[in-house]
């Protein structure tokens, strides 16, 4: 049974930084992509981040780049996400997900090449 724990959300002023963590278990995870997306209310689920399954390969939505990092530790089973710059927009529940193709780092932007989804994790950024 896979499973993913997200951990790091909270509240922050604008301009302030969260680093998010995501612990996944039950699978191999370093044969499998990694994702996070975010969902504000009243809007659909958005990609924001996305990192293949060696590490190497790293995407991110046009919105977050040069504020967000992604990275992975294989041997501790873990994706982080650190913010920087937070602003208000950013606010919203934040999901870590694993890709359902192993050794596959494409179409990351898209849910649909997610299989597992972590229960997320809330983060408030404040004006």
């Amino acid at each position: 049974q896979v499973q993913l724990v997200e951990s790091g959300g909270g509240l922050v002023q604008a301009g302030g930084s969260l680093r998010l963590s995501c612990a996944a278990s039950g699978r191999t995870f370093s044969n499998y992509a990694m994702g996070w997306f975010r969902q504000a209310p009243g809007k659909e689920r958005e990609f924001v981040a996305a990192i293949g399954y060696s590490g190497r390969s790293t995407y991110y939505a046009d919105s977050m780049k040069g504020r967000f990092d992604i990275s992975r530790d294989n041997a501790k089973n873990t994706v982080y996400l650190q913010m920087n710059s937070l602003k208000p927009d950013d606010t919203g529940v934040y999901y870590c997900a694993v890709s359902n193709t192993a050794y596959s780092s494409t179409n990351l932007y898209s849910p649909r090449k997610y299989g597992y989804w972590g229960q997320g994790t809330q983060v408030t950024v404040s004006s």
